[in-house]
């Protein structure tokens, strides 16, 4: 009987390898359909409280994962066969090189040296495959440093919005449910003015472009424009505060909440009566914000309008009608004479007075809840949050479907957009504050901790980008307001 030689040998094993290799993989393609169905039925015979969505996908996810490893599985089995192929034929080429049986010394420093060649390269390939699956699953590490600067105390109840001045000197504003509004010092935490005309909950308040002038909004069914005069006093050294990434957290209970009786408001000076009151609404004022130039201002009401006045002669120029239930915000664009409207009804509105003849409006559904606010960023963009727990970044160019949706695990409030950076500040009904880009992609979280962050939900956020110290402003309904520094490295943003 012929004897095959060695590479007649060698080439048919490969033969043999590819075509079990090949029948491996037409069996495991042909059987994954099978599986998914009989493990959607095991699911589904199971008691669950997950969502249908959830675990589709959470099956879809774990599918992917097995037919990874199978794959690595196979891949194993044919190195190995390859392993046991090399040595033999080290073997053979021993003997017929040499013409003598090679001692086995030297044939165990070869075999072992083709061996551990081998099993780097299984290594490789297993590392290489396997860190697909597990980068699916990490969260994003944030290099963002979020450190708290100040904490303003000195409101009597829940605080519903903050704002900076955009002049000079530049100022905090707060307005609370107390029924006041208050002037801060950025640096020292100091009560610089207090606000007393409204006899309703301070819902908004927003500083003149050019004068030291504020318009606030009220649940007594007003708006008030009111000027103030203010000397901040000098700077003290700051206490070390703790710098903290944006990942940091730890529960505490709400006994802990700053104690507003002790008023830090009680000794500095009070503004009582406004310039002028706006009033035409037939229900509470829960926004108001000044067009761009500063001589028109526009409000939104609970009863399902918008007004736009004109701030000399305090007369009504616009009533802006259309949303379906109470309107929750309104904003203006920083450049144009635009202005949006979020509301109730899960839609916001994009209302057009750059034509002084005609005013458009153009409506943007893509929420299921109530549309907290929506506010301009920089070019055509605006952005949208909701009690759903998402928030839109949207085209004005485009209004069927949003360029980028943030999913969150809490109600979303009153969000504001550093538009130098690009970054939304999101807060939440569950306390937290995120930072994210306009593409969806989460940069950091503000720490919460025993001795800092808000321990109720936080209303609202506000950037002031050329402030040297506090460069992000949040409020809440546990009565104070906090300034934050937050930097975030450009190269964690180009991510």
């Amino acid at each position: 009987m012929p004897i095959e030689s060695g590479s007649c040998a060698s080439a048919r094993q490969a033969k043999q390898k590819r075509k079990s290799h090949s029948l491996s993989i037409r069996r495991t393609n042909s059987s994954e359909q099978e599986r998914a169905g009989l493990q959607r039925d095991m699911l589904e015979g199971q008691d669950s409280k997950l969502p249908s969505s959830v675990r589709n996908t959470l099956l879809e996810l774990f599918g992917q994962i097995e037919r990874e490893f199978e794959n690595l599985y196979i891949e194993n089995l044919e190195l190995r066969r390859e392993i046991d192929t090399l040595n033999e034929r080290l073997a053979a080429e021993g003997q017929t090189i040499d013409g003598a049986e090679l001692s086995k010394g030297q044939l165990k420093t070869k075999a072992s040296h083709s061996t551990s060649q081998l099993s780097q390269k299984l290594k490789t390939t297993y590392k290489a495959s396997t860190s697909k699956i597990v980068s699916s699953f990490k969260t994003t590490t944030s290099r963002a440093i979020c450190q708290l600067v100040k904490e303003y105390v000195g409101h009597r109840d829940g605080i519903w919005d903050v704002s900076v001045a955009k002049t000079q000197p530049v100022v905090l504003g707060t307005a609370s449910a107390d029924h006041t509004a208050l002037l801060w010092s950025i640096e020292t935490g100091k009560c610089l003015a207090k606000y007393v005309g409204h006899v309703g909950s301070v819902n908004s308040i927003k500083f003149h472009p050019t004068e030291q002038v504020a318009l606030t909004a009220s649940g007594d069914q007003t708006a008030h424009i009111w000027r103030y005069i203010v000397q901040l006093p000098t700077p003290q050294p700051t206490a070390d505060c703790n710098q903290m990434s944006g990942e940091d957290e730890v529960e505490f209970s709400d006994k802990d909440e700053p104690d507003g009786d002790g008023d830090g408001s009680s000794d500095c000076p009070t503004v009582r009566a406004p310039l002028t009151s706006l009033k035409s609404h037939q229900g509470v004022v829960i926004a108001a914000d000044w067009l761009v130039g500063g001589k028109q201002a526009v409000t939104a009401s609970w009863d399902r309008t918008a007004n736009l006045y004109d701030v000399e002669t305090s007369e009504l120029v616009h009533s802006l009608t259309g949303h379906d239930q109470e309107l929750t915000h309104c904003c203006t664009h920083p450049t144009q004479r635009l202005v949006v409207t979020s509301s109730r009804d899960t839609t916001f509105r994009l209302w057009d007075f750059r034509d002084p003849s005609i005013h458009s409006v153009n409506v943007f559904q893509g929420h299921t809840d109530t549309v907290t606010s929506a506010v301009f960023t920089v070019g055509d963009n605006v952005v949208s949050g909701s009690d759903d727990r998402t928030v839109k970044v949207w085209d004005l160019k485009n209004m069927r479907s949003p360029i980028a949706t943030i999913r969150t695990d809490s109600a979303v409030n009153r969000i504001n957009v550093c538009v130098g950076q690009r970054i939304i500040a999101l807060p939440h009904d569950n306390r937290q504050v995120r930072l994210f880009d306009m593409s969806g992609v989460r940069l950091a979280r503000l720490p919460r901790s025993n001795r800092q962050g808000h321990r109720r939900m936080v209303c609202c956020t506000a950037w002031s980008e050329d402030h040297p110290i506090c460069n992000l402003f949040t409020c809440g309904f546990d009565r104070q307001a906090i300034g934050w520094n937050i930097n975030i490295p450009a190269l964690l943003q180009e991510k």
